[in-house]
Parts: C-alpha cells; sequence; structure tokens
C-alpha cells in the first residue's frame, strides 16, 4: 500500500509564492506518473500538472501554465510543486496522487494512490 504524504501549503497574499511536497511512504516513485489536482469549495477536482518520473517530461493545465512547475528529487525520492505568482483563483485543497500505470494522464480515474490533501489559500 502506498502512502503519499504532503505537506507545504499554507495562506500567503497574491502574487507570492509556495512549494508543495510529496513523498511516498516505503515506496519509490521510479516509472510512475506523479500529478498533481485541486479542489475548490464546491468544485469538482481537477488537473494541476503531472511528471513522467522517468521521462522527466511535465505538462500543465492552461489555467497554471507558466506559473507552477513540477521537478522530482530521486534521492528523497519527492515530488514538489513550486506555485509562482498566486492568485487567489488558485485557492484550493491541493492533492498529490500516483499512477504506477505511468499513463501520464491528466484524469483522476487514472491515478490510484492519493494524498491527504494541503490546503492553500491565497488572500486578494
Amino acid at each position: 500500500q502506498v502512502q503519499l504524504v504532503e505537506s507545504g501549503g499554507g495562506l500567503v497574499q497574491a502574487g507570492a509564492s509556495l512549494r508543495l511536497s510529496c513523498a511516498p511512504s516505503g515506496h519509490t516513485f521510479r516509472y510512475y506518473t506523479m500529478g498533481w489536482f485541486r479542489q475548490a469549495p464546491g468544485k469538482e477536482r481537477e488537473f494541476v500538472g503531472a511528471i513522467s518520473w522517468s521521462g522527466g517530461i511535465t505538462k500543465f493545465a492552461d489555467s497554471v501554465k507558466g506559473r507552477f512547475t513540477i521537478s522530482g528529487d530521486n534521492v528523497k525520492n519527492t515530488v514538489y510543486l513550486q506555485m509562482n505568482s498566486l492568485k487567489p483563483e488558485d485557492t484550493a485543497v491541493y492533492y498529490c496522487a500516483a499512477d504506477p500505470g505511468n499513463s501520464y494522464s491528466s484524469a483522476v480515474g487514472a491515478y490510484r494512490y492519493w494524498g491527504q490533501g494541503t490546503q492553500v489559500t491565497v488572500a486578494s
């Protein structure tokens, strides 16, 4: 059973930056696709970005493209979501997810394992 532990959320002002971290418990991310999703109150969970761990390629939702980046640290076995130029509309609970099938998908259903979520609040 893979458990994903997230950290790094908080309350920031618009224009600020935050970095979220996601680390598995007792497992390696190698050969997985790691995704980041978010869910705002009253809305469906939506795709933010993903990284194909083995290939190092990334993709992002249009709403965050150019502001957010994803990277992985093979030594620490941790994936990061760097969020810059944050906007109030970025406020949500952010989830890390793992797809052992490495489908590089943006679909919620493609991901088998999920973190507990971390709150990001951006004040205007």
